[in-house]
């Protein structure tokens, strides 16, 4: 079942996720050549206990992976591009780093993620970053009350297409709201004209991941990792957003992100 949220409710979950904005825009700047995932987990850890946040993915225990997740943030090192599983490892130069965060404040959720290098940045690792962050605004852009659902993911892939990195539809976006996980799964490949129409009130995660020279992907033995299959190197850029009367509210967007699309602040809307 999906759920349309009041523009009340969105505002709550506009709560949620400036915190998350603020703890990803922390965790990115402390990520530094020598830095162990072990303390970016702690500060997020801590950041979250202080807000009086709740973290989605402690005890989260899906159909896939080998739970439940016992870390409040998933830190994905180069050819991690998923759930990846903080554990003993020290960010070395050149490191590419993507932090997926999820909390809930007062019972409202917002998720994000972004991708950064450590130290010094290889060319080739940027470009899969902006691609994946221009795939973001650009199904921002698409998310707009009377488009389908197939418009977000045909801009996706379209993005991916035009860069020339194939696109994985096993794992995408995503409703959102209550929960951490809600219906309808936005797939990063689609068609436009096709699908669910989107309408005032709905809240989706979107979500483009790509890898450098693979669609396919291979698990760790933590059982939560995911990886590219062919060790090709990877990048992730996520935000919650809310369809308004006008268009996408980036409910995620962090203070040094520069808007691609113009934020629509909602106001009210029958139903």
């Amino acid at each position: 079942m999906i759920e349309l949220k009041t523009p009340a409710e969105i505002g709550r979950m506009h709560v949620a996720g400036r915190f998350v904005a603020e703890v990803l825009t922390e965790v990115a700047d402390l990520a530094d050549v020598g830095v162990n995932l072990l303390d970016l987990e702690r500060h997020a850890r801590d950041m979250i206990t202080r807000r009086g946040a709740d973290s989605c993915y402690w005890d989260y225990a899906p159909s896939f992976g080998r739970g439940p997740f016992r870390n409040v943030i998933c830190l994905s090192v180069n050819d991690a591009v998923l759930h990846g599983l903080p554990h003993d490892y020290t960010l070395r130069d050149g490191d590419v780093l993507t932090a997926d965060l999820a909390v809930g404040i007062d019972g409202w959720v917002a998720d994000s993620a972004r991708t950064v290098v450590v130290g010094a940045a290889a060319e080739e690792d940027l470009r899969i970053i902006r691609a994946t962050e221009e795939a973001l605004e650009a199904a921002i852009a698409a998310a707009r009350p009377g488009n389908r659902l197939g418009d977000i993911s045909a801009a996706i892939s379209a993005v991916a297409r035009d860069h020339g990195y194939p696109v994985n539809d096993e794992f995408g976006g995503h409703g959102i709201g209550r929960t951490m996980h809600e219906a309808p799964h936005v797939s990063n490949v689609g068609r436009a004209g096709r699908g669910l129409t989107l309408r005032p009130g709905l809240t989706l995660a979107l979500e483009p991941w790509f890898a450098r020279t693979t669609d396919r992907i291979v698990y760790d033995d933590d059982g939560w990792t995911i990886r590219s299959a062919d060790g090709s190197r990877t990048a992730h850029s996520e935000h919650t957003v809310a369809i308004t009367e006008d268009a996408a509210l980036v409910l995620t967007r962090r203070e040094s992100e520069v808007p691609a699309t113009r934020a629509v602040t909602p106001l009210s809307w029958p139903g």
